[in-house]
């Protein structure tokens, strides 16, 4: 017996998908518990009497996350482990669990061989791909040695995504596997499923095993064979290595000029800038021309006090003024300094010898005359009597300073004189010419001894001379004058002596020579504008303009009135207000459901009127919304949310929204939203109403008694709406009746999230929630379209799916690209391909069934979106929308495997056909656009289509299909802007 080592490992989706198609909650992972108990029980250790069988088998269950309840063992020790499985119940990340075990096959043996199996027991169902795709993590394990059976938990699968997991061929790794089945109303565990798998595996093994030793003799050649069956399709090839560098192609031909781009936003005020460094001096400029006379400027500032300037020459005396009226006596001043004396008067004539007057003041004295020559001795004579005063002489010129006098006394206070008239300013005169250079003045007094000076340093003693011998006692002589001695040595410079005084004036100098012109000076200060100059000559008339665009029409007007100050919109009046939605976020809804949701809440509020500016006001609407999934996960937007003051915030809120795709914990979101939205912020005076949307099932996790929370508040009204979720499940009416408090009037019901959106059960909300309004509208012609941002507050991937079929016809083909190139120059683009807000855009024209050009694929360039709407040829062929939903899917919004549109992005398919095609493959595409969370949007013109299929395409919703009279009205500003609103 040969030795055949397998190690086997299960891995068991336990996401919400599965733990909720059948009831009650998780009975259908304990179904998969048990499927996996006798899959084990069942496996024997011997094939053919030939290899002997080692199983070592694991296992992990998953959801969002994975968790290992067993490593490779014993048949029995992982019988034990399977009752550690608990259902995790949030989204499914398949290709992270595929990653997971071919970690755990792998890393844990190493250098050891063993035939690898994996058995995978899921729905076909994701919710995300974040490690990169279930077709490359498939393929990872594959090229590890692992082959991997893809079984069904049940019948309600996605049969594309549970190939994409199984090996080639699919006819034996997929070969129908189920694991629970229901026969007559009750699970059945497929055990034809197990014995066929087991025997793959054995088979398998024992390929890889065994190896004949048979007698070898070469034999004769065989008949040529007939030839083979074509063998079926192989998995898709790996990329291959990159080609050479081609060679720089023919330069295209020009293409038309595009159309000029619209107005972008207005920036953000920029920071302010650094202060810059002082600029250097500038150098000096070249002498300017001449420039004409300007106009007279405005008297400038007082300047700063000039220098002081040399003392200018006298100028020449001026004439003597009249005596003016005797003033009241003034202040007595210091006494002023000695004047020169006047010239002597010619003497007058001999008077009369008068009596004897006053004793007069002594005079002035005069001039010393010349020295007359002695008279003879004179006999002394009577004293005479003082000669009357004489006339004044004439004024003489002023004097130099005299020494500065004693002070004199102060004189008696005087009154204060009259304020004499304001003269009127005389005019500046002309500069005088200089005097005659006066009289030299008297000889001044000599100056008095100065003081003595210091004694200078005495000078060095000089050297002792030898002492000479003792002379003899000589007598008394006498002697002559000795010549003159030799001049001696120039003595030391004196000490600098005093200052002497101030010289007389010199002669005025001549001017001297023009100095060289100076630098230029810093330019001065702005001078003010000077006066408007006068109004010019009118011009001549210019060339015809361009023809313009056409005029808005009155609905445009009216509509830019609207969306620019909203006092023309119908305001309906419901009184004090506070409606709390609560919105199912969970796996089990869907994306595409949960956006139906949020286009609910939307069109509900829409017709409900304005909303109160003011959260706090005490009057008015005020809305909040509650998204949950599982515990941890809820989000709100409050009522008193001070950000929420209009129509258009409380739109913009909504959309930002983001699908949870976890687990369904409803009962404690009733908690939540009244705990966190109600309980401590409703207005005593306003009505509250509840508006509860799920499909009717909870986790079992979860504290059922909640279900009844609202019911404890009297002023709460809750209407409890249960809709079939995405596997096709109803809901339970046992507790949509818990919710709305047994209030069965209160409960609503439906198939389809798309009967959310429907125009009569819009109606009926509004009725329910405002049924007395007060609505005052204003007479006008146009009806009012909702305010909605363009795509710039979430993702959202664009894809144009264009009819290209001979219906279409090349005009109006035309017309298409024109529209497409309006639609990319309005959207919001996304700034680049890791940006995870605005919009994309992709465009697919399809014919046939094996007809299709995609003119660009994903892309937020708009480069490559003009340039691939210019080149996209007409193909005028017949038309299977079918074939190019599957192309759409497979190679637009995923790629070789690869996930192109971004993560939690909105996927839009637009298609642009009249609804006549070949509806063959129909319903399985618009199942495929179902399971991929698509929201499709149809337009359609003319009134030959086909209106069945147009439904079809747009998910059963009316309000999704926009018509028109023909292709020329999808440019209309209406028409356009009600697209564009739409989409976003």
């Amino acid at each position: 017996m040969i030795e055949c080592p397998i190690r086997l490992y299960f891995t068991i989706d336990t996401s919400e998908s599965i733990a909720l198609q059948e009831s009650p909650p998780g009975v259908l992972v304990d179904n998969i518990k048990e499927f996996t108990k006798i899959f084990a029980q069942r496996l024997t250790d011997e094939y053919k009497d030939q290899v002997r069988i080692t199983w070592s088998i694991g296992g992990l269950h998953f959801s969002k996350k994975q968790v290992v309840f067993s490593h490779f063992s014993t048949r029995e020790n992982f019988i034990r482990s399977l009752s550690r499985i608990r259902y995790l119940g949030n989204g499914t990340y398949t290709d992270c669990a595929l990653t997971t075990m071919t970690h755990e096959m792998t890393h844990h043996f190493p250098g050891q061989k063993a035939a690898l199996f994996s058995v995978v027991i899921t729905d076909g169902h994701v919710t995300g791909n974040p490690c990169g795709g279930v077709k490359m993590a498939a393929e990872g394990a594959r090229d590890q040695g692992i082959e991997i059976f893809s079984v069904a938990a049940s019948r309600n699968i996605d049969e594309i995504g549970m190939k994409e997991i199984a090996n080639s061929p699919s006819e034996v790794y997929r070969d129908d596997y189920i694991a629970v089945d229901i026969v007559n109303g009750r699970p059945k565990i497929m055990i034809d499923s197990i014995d066929r798998i087991i025997k793959t595996m054995k088979y398998k093994a024992y390929l890889q095993c065994y190896q004949h030793s048979c007698l070898e003799t070469p034999g004769s050649h065989g008949p040529k064979g007939y030839r083979g069956a074509k063998g079926a399709k192989g998995d898709i090839g790996r990329p291959g290595l990159k080609g050479e560098k081609g060679h720089w192609g023919d330069r295209g031909i020009e293409g038309p000029i595009g159309r000029p781009g619209g107005k972008g936003e207005t920036g953000f005020k920029g920071d302010m800038g650094e202060t810059g460094a002082d600029g250097g001096k500038g150098v000096a400029g070249l002498s300017g021309r001449n420039g004409t006379d300007g106009q007279k400027g405005k008297i400038g500032r007082i300047g700063a006090p000039g220098c002081k300037g040399d003392p200018g020459d006298n100028g020449p005396d001026g004439y003597t003024g009249e005596a003016g009226a005797t003033g009241p006596p003034g202040d007595a001043g210091e006494k002023g300094d000695l004047g020169r004396p006047g010239r002597s008067g010619l003497p007058g004539p001999e008077g009369e010898t008068g009596s004897k007057g006053d004793r007069g003041n002594p005079g002035y004295p005069g001039q010393p005359g010349a020295k007359g020559p002695s008279g003879a001795k004179g006999k002394v004579g009577s004293k005479g009597e003082p000669g009357r005063r004489g006339d004044f002489g004439l004024k003489g010129k002023q004097g130099r300073n005299g020494p500065k006098g004693d002070k004199g006394e102060r004189g008696p206070e005087g009154g204060r004189g009259q304020p004499g008239e304001d003269g009127l300013k005389g005019a500046k005169g002309d500069q005088g010419l200089p005097g005659p250079r006066g009289q030299p003045g008297n000889t001044g007094r000599p100056g008095e001894n100065g003081t003595m000076g210091n004694l200078g340093d005495p000078g060095q003693r000089g050297d002792t001379g030898p002492r000479g011998p003792k002379g003899d006692n000589g007598r008394d002589g006498f002697g002559y004058p000795g010549p003159r001695g030799p001049t001696g040595d120039r003595g030391d410079k004196g000490r600098e002596g005093p200052r002497g005084g101030r010289g007389e004036c010199g002669p005025k100098g001549t001017p001297g020579d023009n100095g060289t012109p100076g630098e230029p000076g810093e330019p001065g200060p702005e001078g003010q504008p000077g006066k408007r100059g006068p109004r010019g000559d009118a011009g001549i008339d210019g060339d015809v303009g361009v023809v313009g665009d056409p005029g808005l029409s009155e609905c445009d007007v009216m509509t830019y009135i609207r969306e620019t100050c909203g006092c023309c919109d119908c305001e309906k009046h419901c009184g004090a207000l506070d409606i709390v939605f609560i919105i199912d976020s969970s796996e089990s809804v869907g994306m595409m459901n949960f956006t139906l949701e949020k286009n609910f809440v939307i069109n509900t509020i829409n017709r409900l009127g304005s909303m109160a500016s003011d959260p706090t006001s005490p009057t008015g609407t005020r809305v909040g919304v509650v998204q949950y999934s599982h515990n941890g996960t809820f989000e709100a937007i409050h009522l008193n949310d001070s950000n929420i003051n209009s129509m258009s915030a409380f739109k913009t809120a909504v959309k930002n929204l983001q699908w949870i795709a976890g687990g369904t914990f409803t009962p404690s979101a009733l908690k939540f939203a009244y705990d966190n939205l109600i309980r401590d912020r409703k207005r005593a005076s306003a009505k509250v109403s509840v508006v509860v949307v799920t499909d009717g099932r909870f986790d079992p996790r979860d504290d059922d008694s909640l279900l009844t929370y609202f019911c404890n508040d009297n002023s709460v009204v809750v209407n409890a709406i249960g809709v079939g979720d995405m596997f096709g499940q109803t809901m339970d009416d046992m507790i949509l009746d818990s919710i709305a408090c047994q209030q069965k009037n209160r409960v609503t019901s439906m198939n389809r999230f798309a009967d959310l959106v429907a125009e009569d059960f819009i109606a009926k909300i509004e009725t329910v929630l405002c049924p007395d309004p007060v609505t005052v509208c204003p007479d006008l012609p146009c009806k009012t379209e909702p305010d909605v941002a363009r795509c710039t507050q979430r993702p959202v991937e664009v894809v144009f799916l264009l009819d290209g079929s001979e219906r279409l016809g090349m005009e109006t083909f035309q017309h298409v690209r024109g529209f497409l190139h309006k639609v990319a120059e309005t959207l919001i683009l996304s700034r680049s391909k890791h940006d995870r807000m605005r919009a994309r855009l992709a465009l697919i024209e399809y014919g046939k069934v094996n007809e299709k050009h995609v003119a660009f694929p994903i892309t937020h360039d708009p480069v490559v979106i003009a340039d691939g709407v210019a080149r996209m040829p007409y193909l005028d062929s017949s038309s299977n929308v079918g074939s190019a939903i599957f192309h759409a899917i497979n190679n637009i919004v995923s790629s070789r495997g690869s996930r192109q549109a971004r993560r939690n992005a909105e996927i839009s398919f637009v298609f642009i056909t009249d609804g006549v095609t070949d509806t063959k493959n129909l319903e399985e595409a618009v199942g495929a656009m179902r399971r991929a969370q698509v929201v499709t949007t149809v337009i359609a013109t003319g009134s030959d289509v086909d209106q069945q299929v147009l439904l079809k395409l747009a998910n059963d919703d009316q309000d999704a299909i926009f018509k028109g009279k023909d292709f020329s009205d999808l440019s209309r500003s209406s028409f356009f802007e009600h697209f564009i609103q739409w989409i976003c």
